[in-house]
C-alpha cells in the first residue's frame, strides 16, 4: 500500500505535469521551481484541496558556492583528526582569507528552501527556488501566500543577502544596523569585517577594525598508547 508521502507525490506530479524535479527525499517530497513560477505554484500548493499546504513551517537561504568541495585533507586514510584541517585543501576558509575566491560552477549559488506542511494530508514538502543572478540574488516574496514568511525572509536577507521581491519591509533581523556583509555566505570571513564595543565616553556602540589574531586551534591527538594495548587502565593523573 502506498504511503501518504507517495500519494502526495502522485498528486503533485498530476498538478504540475511539466515539472520534472518532483521527487521523494526521505520522508518528504521535494520540488524545484523557477522564480517566475514561484507565486503561481505557491498559490496552487496552498489552495488545491488535493495538496492543501496551508502551513509554512520554515524558509531559509542556502549558499551552494562550495557545495561538494571538502575543506579537509581526506584523500588519504588518516586518523589525525582535526590536525588534517591546518592546511586547507580546497576553498581555504580555514586560512581566514578575507579575499577568498570561490570556485566556478554552472549551478545557481543561492537557493531559497521553503518547508511546507499539509495538515489535511499529514505530509511535508520542501519547495526550492534558485535565484538566477549570483551577484544580486532575487526571488519573489511568499508573504502573499503565507504571511509568516515575513520574518523568515528578513532572516534570509540578513544572513545570505537574498532579496525578496514584493516584501513590504525587508530589513536586517539578526545583525546590527551597521553590520557589513552577510555572515552565512561562504566567502564571509570567519573573523568578520569589524568588531564593535560600547564606548563609555561616547556613550554609544562604536565599530573598529578586527583586533583578534586569526588561528586554527588543533587539539592534541594521542594516536597510540601502549597502556591500552596491554590492558592497563591509565590513572587519572596520567591522562
Amino acid at each position: 500500500m502506498s504511503t501518504r508521502v507517495e500519494h502526495m507525490l502522485d498528486a503533485l506530479q498530476a498538478a504540475f505535469p511539466d515539472n520534472q524535479s518532483i521527487a521523494l527525499s526521505l520522508d518528504l517530497v521535494v520540488m524545484d521551481v523557477a522564480p517566475d513560477q514561484l507565486i503561481e505554484t505557491a498559490h496552487k500548493l496552498h489552495d488545491d484541496p488535493a495538496l492543501s499546504f496551508k502551513q509554512l513551517s520554515d524558509l531559509c537561504g542556502v549558499d551552494y558556492a562550495t557545495y561538494g568541495r571538502d575543506e579537509w585533507s581526506t584523500d588519504t586514510e588518516n586518523m589525525a583528526s582535526f590536525s588534517r584541517a591546518v592546511n586547507a585543501s580546497s576553498v581555504g576558509s580555514l586560512t581566514f582569507n578575507t579575499g577568498m575566491e570561490l570556485p566556478q560552477t554552472d549551478q545557481p549559488r543561492f537557493v531559497v528552501a521553503s518547508h511546507l506542511l499539509s495538515l489535511d494530508h499529514n505530509v511535508r514538502m520542501r519547495l526550492r527556488c534558485a535565484a538566477t543572478d549570483d551577484n544580486m540574488p532575487v526571488v519573489p516574496s511568499l508573504t502573499p501566500v503565507w504571511s509568516n514568511a515575513d520574518w523568515y525572509e528578513r532572516e534570509a536577507f540578513d544572513l545570505f543577502g537574498i532579496l525578496f521581491d514584493g516584501h513590504s519591509d525587508l530589513r536586517r533581523l539578526l545583525t546590527d544596523y551597521g553590520f557589513t556583509g552577510h555572515p552565512f555566505r561562504k566567502d564571509f570571513p570567519l573573523i568578520g569585517n569589524v568588531e564593535m564595543r560600547y564606548d563609555s565616553v561616547k556613550e554609544r556602540v562604536v565599530y573598529e577594525p578586527v583586533s583578534i589574531e586569526p588561528r586554527v586551534l588543533v587539539p592534541r591527538v594521542i594516536r597510540e598508547d601502549s597502556r591500552y594495548s596491554a590492558g592497563e587502565t591509565p590513572k587519572k593523573n596520567d591522562a
